[in-house]
């Protein structure tokens, strides 16, 4: 296991820890990492099109410079805002009879799917990568971690045409457990006959509960694969756009991150209407645990919502702001259309008592 210097390492840690007082600062709630993480050296696959596109993911000109981060936000752009929550719960460690193959990129199509669109073969940007070189996870929630697995797709293996099966990938390393400190490093050693395009692919079994995480990292080994990205579409292509952008997305690597975003983007102008929401317990541990908020339009479009929520003393929330027992929406999630949903997402502290949740359309 690499063990970073103190200047490294502490320069990191700050970086971490720097973003969400910055966020504060702005008034703004920060978006991750209260609930999970990613590899992001080299960069998972929604994290990259998140790093390289998130302020600009509207641009038609996305599926000439980057065809395979394009399809990714047609197809759903939640999967780029949240990059850090693609697990499972309650695998056991059977990670291959859990996880189908030509799905690993998605975590077996995890949370109805959000994640699909990672499973999809093209021309991915890769990192180019050294034979041997560091890994990166960063984990803002400081779950800690029992292990990370880290596997290399097998030579002759082609991740253009074909989605990432386990009979295509090799154990490279193991790790042993890290604490919570909220950034893990490995050294990756890659066989020195393999070259060009690959797939990285890392399983982080956090240490907090059952949750692993499965994550897809495109990598050119020694810089022997072409660089250049093709200049056309990828043949399939999701027809809607999304309607909505957050108004403002940070400039440096994230500490928190939403565990769910909004199911279905607006499709039409929103008016006002009525709403309703639910609420429920995600996960708990010892003296604290994580819920969701679940807005849900009426028979009309609504243009905002407001959620008093009962039974959970909140300290943190995502994908809205959070004060005096009320959720209001963020800027990029308060439109919805009739029958349309979002979720939002916070940390409570001691244990859920009787949940309520009553919406009032803004």
């Amino acid at each position: 296991m690499f063990i970073p210097t103190r200047s490294r390492f502490g320069r990191l840690a700050r970086l971490a820890l720097a973003v969400p007082l910055a966020l504060a600062a702005t008034g703004i709630v920060a978006t991750s990492a209260s609930a999970h993480g990613s590899v992001t050296d080299p960069p998972s696959r929604n994290y990259g099109c998140w790093e390289r596109e998130g302020g600009t993911h509207m641009d038609p000109a996305m599926a000439q410079r980057d065809p395979m981060c394009w399809q990714a936000f047609q197809a759903n752009p939640n999967t780029m805002w949240n990059w850090n929550g693609n697990f499972r719960e309650g695998v056991g460690g059977r990670h291959e009879q859990v996880i189908p193959d030509d799905q690993l990129c998605s975590a077996g199509k995890t949370q109805n799917g959000l994640y699909a669109s990672l499973d999809t073969p093209g021309p991915w940007i890769m990192k180019t990568v050294p034979h041997n070189f560091t890994l990166t996870l960063t984990d803002g929630a400081m779950h800690g971690a029992d292990y990370m697995r880290i596997y290399v797709s097998k030579a002759g293996y082609d991740p253009t045409t074909d989605p990432l099966g386990w009979d295509d990938i090799e154990l490279i390393k193991e790790t042993g457990r890290y604490g919570t400190t909220g950034l893990y490093q490995a050294d990756v050693s890659i066989p020195s006959n393999r070259t060009g395009r690959a797939v990285l692919f890392t399983i982080w079994q956090a240490s907090h509960l059952d949750q692993p995480y499965y994550i897809c990292s495109d990598i050119n080994i020694n810089g022997t694969a072409p660089t250049q990205q093709p200049t056309q579409q990828p043949t399939q292509q999701p027809t809607q756009q999304p309607t909505q952008q957050p108004t403002q997305q940070p400039t440096q690597q994230p500490t928190q991150q939403p565990t769910q975003q909004p199911t279905q983007q607006p499709t039409q102008n929103p008016g006002t209407g009525a709403c309703t929401a639910t609420v429920k317990a995600a996960s708990t541990w010892g003296n604290g645990w994580q819920g969701e908020v679940t807005v849900t339009a009426g028979s009309s479009a609504i243009n905002g919502w407001k959620v008093t929520v009962g039974g959970a003393s909140i300290t943190q929330a995502w994908s809205g702001s959070y004060s005096g027992g009320t959720f209001s929406n963020a800027e990029w999630n308060g439109k919805l259309a009739a029958g349309a949903s979002t979720t939002a997402g916070f940390i409570a502290s001691g244990t859920p008592g009787t949940l309520t949740a009553t919406c009032t359309a803004a």
